[in-house]
């Protein structure tokens, strides 16, 4: 072979080892999700000298639960699936609606309506309860909102106060199977 064969080959054996050393491959940090492409550290601005950064702060990238981080210096940081509950199996259940039933309306004496709200949830949640006070005609001449936390697994009683001074004829709950607030 001659020296000018040996010298292409050198310098093509050279490229393919620094472009493999400096990150550009054809596979994703840490899980394969297919289809994707990309390589690693392609961008023209990261320099991957930690004493001559040019990125400056960093910049997260985020893809199917997973975040990606690229660091001032041009390294990456993969924080795997993070999720919003406290078991880490990625899913968070839905909370159960509460049963809210109306026990009493308002009186003259008891200027307020009582509800009983069941949570039958495993984690206390904020239920919000509607009253709507009525008179004879079935015309709502006031209403008032209560929003109490319940404890998981328990029926609270809750007041929601009448500020009219006219004492209805009956009352209605807005919603007897509320939704808890987020």
């Amino acid at each position: 072979m001659t020296t000018r064969g040996r010298a292409l080959r050198l310098t093509a054996i050279s490229t393919l080892v620094v472009l493999g050393l400096t990150g550009f491959s054809t596979s994703r940090h840490g899980h394969g999700h297919g289809g994707d492409g990309g390589g690693g550290c392609s961008s023209s601005s990261q320099d991957h000298d930690s004493s001559s950064s040019s990125s400056g702060g960093g910049d997260a990238y985020k893809d199917d639960g997973d975040t990606y981080t690229t660091g001032g210096t041009g390294h990456h940081d993969y924080d795997d699936d993070t999720y919003d509950d406290d078991t880490g199996s990625g899913t968070t259940a839905t909370p159960e609606p509460a049963t809210a039933e109306l026990l009493t309306c308002a009186t003259e004496s008891a200027p307020y309506a009582t509800v009983e709200i069941t949570n039958p949830n495993d984690r206390a949640y904020t239920f919000p309860v509607t009253v709507f006070f009525k008179d004879a005609a079935g015309t709502t001449t006031a209403d008032s909102r209560e929003e109490p936390t319940v404890p998981p697994r328990t029926t609270t009683k809750v007041r929601v106060p009448l500020d009219d001074t006219t004492t209805p004829d009956h009352c209605e709950l807005d919603d007897p199977n509320p939704q808890p607030l987020p």
